[in-house]
């Protein structure tokens, strides 16, 4: 029996025009516990127009009142927690802990903006004639959000562009990612129906057909996505035209950075905390490290002792460590980077193989001898993997790190505080994380820089990216100026 689950637009539930649907698995048994429509252009044209019919008023709504309806979110999502973990689990695979820290981490990202949007809407600035002008700097909402979610983190990136977009004032039509789809309805259709209908609305389908139709639509003004380079770099070709407005956070390629000074003790719970949370699939994730060479053995030897006892299993079960990949697709793109390394000469020290049992499990991997042109340290990885290199002094892993054309994060285990400022002031990342991997603060922001994109989410600027800015200048006296035509013959 599995879990049919239609679309959710201008508050009624929608199936597909085409009846087509797509199966949901759970990960750590390859079976279909559901399955949601296949969505395409007619849902987009429905949802879009009910979003935009919705916004003349959803934009005028009291800042109060939308953020009291956002703490009512939170509150509903609290009240149906246990199942909305439970499917989270099911679906995306990750440990349970894991599940538990995504969605508290979702709900604070709605209290967060709830009350961020309270606090103001643009400013007053110095007029040229303080007596008889007023000059204003507004910040209103852009109209029809388009936000295209992926599936490693489904609640918490969906909160990241949901809550500042309705803070802001704007509507939204969701597209979750075809493997994460039943918990984005499951949580929209439970905890966001006391939402005028059209302010929040959710169409599933593939990316070629749901995503893109949504992108093209000309009444979605901005176009907020978390995904992958060559999917950022397609939806801005297709935007650019009709000059949309583009939040992308694109991939990563993260270094994580020994410093000569550092503890290895510590700088191996550290690394294989940043290295396999959710089993490796964090845009953040530390899939290139870097050691000094007279260290590097021994950091190896205490990072593969420490993956080689954890555990694999269902994110359901009690004692998992490491869920499955989140696809069969996913953990083919981790055994062809894996089998390259090992061809180019890489070596493995634990793991580097798929067990033979249901599910998408990849073993934990730990590999040495690489070399920075390998796949396994050029291209994301998104997988359980841990590629150690070693080098000689600072400027050199500076470089080092800055060759990939990405810039999402970086990390640096160091007490040496000249190190540590010659270090976040050489990297070009977004995030530089200083001993504490991959933690979040939600008033600071968070993207990256070069190939990853230049949006931020999080803090202020997540704010400030679903509104635009309007320049009034507003004279009370309307006795014409002495410098309009005509101009004086002298």
């Amino acid at each position: 029996m599995t879990d049919d689950r239609a679309m959710w637009i201008a508050g009624q539930h929608v199936v597909s025009s085409t009846g087509d649907w797509i199966d949901s698995e759970d990960p750590a048994t390859e079976q279909v516990i559901g399955r949601v429509p296949a969505g395409g252009a007619d849902e987009v044209d429905a949802a879009v127009a009910a979003a935009a019919a919705a916004f003349d008023d959803w934009r005028y709504t009291p800042a109060n009142d939308r953020a009291e309806l956002l703490h009512e979110a939170v509150a509903r999502s609290h009240q149906h927690l246990d199942v909305l973990i439970e499917l989270l689990t099911r679906e995306q695979g990750k440990a349970r802990p894991e599940q538990e820290e995504e969605a508290e981490w979702a709900l604070t990202s709605l209290r967060y903006y709830a009350e961020l949007g309270r606090n103001g809407s643009g400013r007053v600035i110095p007029s040229g004639e303080p007596r008889t002008q007023l000059n204003l700097v507004l910040k209103e909402p852009y109209g029809v959000v388009g936000a295209i979610v992926p599936w490693n983190y489904p609640l918490l990136l969906l909160s990241w562009k949901l809550a500042p977009a309705l803070a802001a004032g704007n509507t939204v039509v969701i597209k979750p990612s075809e493997v994460t789809s039943l918990i984005t309805l499951e949580w929209i259709e439970r905890c966001f129906d006391h939402f005028p209908p059209g302010v929040v609305n959710v169409v599933t389908g593939t990316g070629p057909e749901a995503g893109e139709a949504l992108v093209r639509h000309p009444e979605v003004r901005v176009v907020a996505m978390t995904g992958s380079v060559a999917t950022g770099q397609h939806i801005a070709s297709i935007a650019a035209p009709m000059m949309k407005h583009l939040h992308l956070e694109l991939g990563g390629k993260d270094a994580f950075v020994v410093a000569p000074d550092a503890d290895l003790a510590a700088a191996a719970d550290a690394l294989t905390y940043a290295a396999l949370i959710n089993a490796g699939q964090v845009c953040t994730s530390a899939e290139r490290v870097f050691v000094p060479a007279d260290r590097r053995d021994e950091l190896a030897e205490r990072v593969a002792a420490q993956v080689a006892v954890l555990r694999l299993g269902p994110g359901y079960a009690p004692g998992t460590d490491l869920g499955p990949l989140a696809a069969d697709r996913f953990r083919d793109k981790v055994e062809r980077h894996v089998a390259s390394a090992v061809a180019d000469g890489a070596r493995v020290l634990t793991g580097g193989a798929t067990p033979d049992r249901p599910g998408y499990f990849y073993e934990p991997t730990v590999l040495v001898d690489v070399d920075d042109d390998m796949r396994i340290m050029t291209e994301e990885t998104f997988g359980p993997t841990i590629p150690i290199a070693a080098y000689r002094d600072l400027d050199e892993v500076i470089d080092r790190v800055n060759a990939s054309p990405m810039g999402l994060g970086a990390t640096l285990r160091s007490s040496d505080p000249a190190l540590i400022k010659r270090f976040y002031e050489g990297v070009k990342v977004g995030t530089v994380w200083i001993n504490d991997p991959l933690t979040d603060n939600y008033a600071g922001p968070f993207g990256g820089m070069k190939l990853t994109g230049g949006g931020r989410e999080l803090g202020p600027e997540g704010l400030e990216t679903f509104l635009e800015t309007k320049h009034v200048h507003w004279d009370f006296d309307q006795t014409p100026k002495d410098w309009w035509f005509p101009y004086p013959e002298d």
